[in-house]
């Protein structure tokens, strides 16, 4: 799978295009806000623990027969 454009970034991820039109890649950031983003920083490998535990989260799911839109992790992040 090819990573294309940048469609999205948010506070904790960035989504990008694909060469395939039915997925997208998630890139999870070690960016922290508080207080409504007027506190803002960074916490060290936040994106890794975040893309690990959503994995888990939607693995967990799908075992249990209910369908998410998660396909597989590529990488840590």
């Amino acid at each position: 799978m090819e990573k294309k454009n940048q469609i999205y970034e948010g506070k904790a991820k960035i989504l990008f295009e694909t060469d395939s039109p039915d997925l997208l890649i998630q890139y999870f950031k070690d960016d922290a806000t508080a207080f409504n983003a007027q506190k803002k920083g960074t916490i060290n490998q936040k994106g890794i623990f975040n893309n690990k535990i959503s994995t888990k989260v939607f693995e967990y799911l799908e075992a249990e027969g209910i369908p998410t839109h998660f396909e597989k992790m590529l990488s840590d992040r």
